[in-house]
Parts: structure tokens; sequence; C-alpha cells
């Protein structure tokens, strides 16, 4: 299938621990397809903020940043469960953008309309040339609207939270079970509000709700989208 069927574009839409990532990554292997998760950008900016002591608010020198900093998203380096490597300006932070300061303020940064059109522009060049499933939250709104397949990949909320607090505990994280539900009902309403690509279902997106399925039913049902989308393509 890699040689003789043509790539296309695969957007996949969705809250916070909904799934994306696993879900995309058994995917572009399976597919040769590129798998890049949009949301380590924008993870690598509110790192690098927080970092430098730029505070959250300071949306002029959050967006200057984000328009400054070199980020790289590579194949993983390090065998240690990561599924990509992410450097900023060359530095290692992989697991730095996974730290719970970080998701905690990663929404309002992601709402930041410069911060915004800045990363937009360099997801969009990684796009263009298909053979990508590209991960977030606007990918087929306002990214990739172009993609021959959208997905909007959704989970209950106490599913969410169950996903998000095992994550924790797998990396020597201890959070409380409500701590870990507040704070993606936050997330939820900052990145469903924002007044910049809020997080909606494309209207020709495929919705895919993975609560309580298991993970390779969930990967065959997009599969199966993806290569009806193929087939299509070249009868087309």
């Amino acid at each position: 299938m890699k040689e003789k069927m043509p790539k296309i574009t695969v957007a996949i839409d969705g809250p916070a621990a909904s799934g994306k990532s696993t879900v995309a990554g058994i995917l572009a292997e399976r597919l040769g397809y590129l798998y890049f998760d949009t949301g380590v950008m924008y993870r690598a900016v509110t790192w690098a903020a927080l970092a430098r002591g730029i505070p959250i608010e300071d949306e002029r020198a959050i967006t200057r940043l984000a328009e400054e900093l070199r980020i790289e998203v590579l194949p993983p380096t390090v065998d240690d469960g990561r599924q990509y490597t992410v450097l900023a300006d060359g530095q290692d932070i992989t697991w730095k953008i996974r730290e719970a300061q970080v998701n905690r303020y990663v929404s309002p940064v992601s709402a930041y309309k410069g911060v915004r059109r800045a990363l937009t522009l360099q997801q969009r060049r990684i796009g263009a040339p298909g053979g990508v499933i590209m991960v977030g939250r606007d990918i087929g709104t306002v990214v990739l609207p172009e993609a021959q397949v959208k997905i909007y990949l959704d989970a209950s909320l106490e599913e969410r939270t169950r996903r998000r607090y095992l994550e924790y505990r797998q990396r020597g994280i201890l959070r409380p079970f409500r701590e870990v539900k507040e704070e993606l009902v936050q997330r939820d309403r900052i990145d469903s509000t924002r007044e910049m690509a809020p997080l909606r279902p494309a209207e020709d997106a495929v919705i895919v709700d993975s609560t309580c399925v298991p993970i390779d039913k969930v990967v065959r049902r997009i599969e199966r989208v993806i290569r009806q989308a193929l087939e299509q393509v070249v009868g087309g």
C-alpha cells in the first residue's frame, strides 16, 4: 500500500486525554505516515515561558517567544517510552512539557491569537505535502481544512480523567483524581470558548467516541475511514 497508494492528509481533533496521540501514533506506523502532534508546540512555548519567567498573562511577550522559539519534533531519540523527541532551541524537553505546571497553563497560552498564528504557519508547512496524521484541537477546522480525512475523537470526562490520572501514576506523579478532573474541566472550558480556533468538530468530521472502547477497535474504525478515502482518491 505504501508504494501503490497516494498519501493523503489526516486531521484528528478532540479534547485532552481523548486518545488522539495513541491512536494517531499507531495509525501513522501502520500507514507509513508522519505522526505530528501539534499540541507539543503549544506545550513547548508554555514550558519555555515558565522556564524563562515570562508571566503567562503577558500575551505580547509569549507571542514573541512563539515566533522566535526553535521547536523541533523528531522521531524518538531515547528509548524511554516516548513517541517522539521535542527540542526547544536544541534542548530536549520531551518529558518536561508533560509536567503538571505545563498542563495547567497550556490552554491559556494556546488561546493567544499571535501564538496560534505563529504555530499554525509551521503546522501548515508540515501538513501540505500529505502523508501526515496531524493531531490537535483545530486541525480540521483551521490548520488543514482541506484534509481528506477529518476525525473528531472524543470520550467522557470520567474516562479522560481516568486516563490522565493513570498517565501521571505511570510517570511516578501522584495527584488526586479530583484535581486531575478539575484540570481537564478547565482545559475543556478554555479550549472550547476561546475566540480564535475554538475546539469543535469540523462539519465534515467523522466523530468517534472512545469511551470504554478498546484502543485497537478505535484504531481499526479510523483506519477503515482512511483507507476508504484513499480508494476514493485513486478511483477519482
